[in-house]
């Protein structure tokens, strides 16, 4: 029996990972959830597990459901760290899957705790990759990378030696608007930038796929995780995304990883030991869906966003900056509050005003300077949109 951590159980990957666990319940325990607002969630989630310590992080919503939760005899917690000091041995495996910044620090907390981490979060690598990096390495607690594309890659290459790699493609759907001229949806609503094609996601990832946001953030990711240098990273369009990544050697052998649309096939690999059997379900994989792959290269013109790969990600403050933009832009654009072309145009015009360029050669020492950064980013920018709201 295998002991997990899932942070961020409400989210989208939590249900993926429960969903894992569901259908292996033989095999796995789940030692501790947290959600931050999700009260009814967690609550049935708890109970359906028989998890017997839950995390609430939001202290208004703690209070007024702490009692529900203590009636089924479930321990529940405000603060992280509470709970996890309760832990007397290390966990086999921990996934966090907290949306936004948020779930760095959680994520941070809980590394020496836990024999084997899986990271489905982008801020928390985007923003974070060197002080996890660092606990890591302290703790002696293995790293998977959780999302499709990373997991592809990390599985494509774990054996390789490093050197030995020519380029290393990213696969990119495309989103709901890949034949469609920027000029042609610069208004159009957030219901239809919502309308991924293959994947169920939540709604700030899906206008983050649809703007191609997404897939920068990925190759940063993949940037640090591999310690690749950024000429060796690009993305490719793939509409049906059943291939999740492509590795080109040096030896002239290219390799790729394909699997369905769902994001439980990587959570299920990654919890299982690689000498461990196991099968995620009776059915063969369609090979058919392969045919006519399609790979497209990307259109700056109409994903104007890919300019962003010029610039240099060495964990800086320039990381954090681009994530903490983005987050308001694409929040902002949610609200209808801005249209759909201003979350490109914006986003590009801010991270070329001295307030911001002048950090991009700095580097946070710590995480409160993190969320300094990510504070006074939003700030500005709310500030900024308040005077020009008449422009979007």
């Amino acid at each position: 029996m295998k002991d997990l951590i899932l942070l961020g159980s409400t989210g989208s990957i939590g249900n993926a990972v429960l969903n894992v666990v569901k259908k292996n319940n033989s095999n796995f325990k789940i030692k501790l959830l947290t959600t931050n607002k999700n009260i009814k969630k967690i609550y049935q989630q708890a109970v359906y597990f028989n998890v017997k310590k839950v995390v609430i992080l939001d202290y208004k919503n703690y209070e007024k459901f702490s009692h529900l939760f203590r009636k089924k005899k479930i321990k529940v917690y405000s603060k992280i760290d509470e709970a996890l000091k309760t832990f007397t041995k290390r966990v086999y495996f921990t996934i966090s899957g907290i949306s936004g910044f948020e779930g760095l620090e959680p994520t941070l907390k809980t590394i020496k705790y836990t024999e084997n981490l899986g990271i489905a979060n982008k801020e928390s690598i985007i923003c974070g990759w060197k002080f996890i990096k660092k606990s890591l390495k302290k703790n002696n607690t293995n790293f998977v990378p959780l999302d499709s594309e990373h997991f592809s890659i990390w599985s494509l290459i774990k054996s390789e030696n490093i050197d030995n790699i020519k380029k290393i493609y990213l696969t990119a759907s495309g989103g709901p608007f890949l034949n469609k001229k920027l000029d042609e949806i610069k208004n159009i609503k957030p219901k239809f930038a919502l309308r991924h094609p293959n994947w169920k996601m939540g709604k700030k990832i899906s206008i983050d796929s649809a703007t191609m946001m997404n897939k920068i953030f990925e190759v940063i990711e993949a940037k640090k995780i591999f310690n690749i240098e950024s000429k060796k990273l690009d993305i490719v369009i793939h509409p049906k995304s059943h291939i999740h990544a492509v590795v080109h050697f040096k030896n002239g052998l290219t390799k790729f990883l394909a699997h369905d649309t769902t994001m439980e096939i990587p959570i299920l690999n990654s919890l299982y030991k690689k000498n461990e059997k196991f099968i995620f379900d009776n059915k063969d994989f369609n090979y058919l869906k392969l045919n006519g792959i399609n790979f497209l290269k990307p259109d700056n013109k109409i994903f104007p966003l890919l300019k962003i790969l010029d610039y240099d990600f060495n964990d800086t403050f320039f990381d954090i900056i681009l994530v903490s933009l983005n987050d308001v832009l694409v929040n902002q654009y949610l609200k209808n509050s801005i249209n759909y072309i201003s979350i490109h145009k914006l986003l590009l015009k801010l991270l070329k005003k001295p307030y911001f360029s002048r950090h991009f050669e700095e580097s946070p020492k710590n995480i409160n300077e993190i969320k300094n950064m990510v504070n006074n980013v939003k700030k500005y920018l709310h500030n900024y949109l308040k005077l020009n709201e008449k422009s979007y």
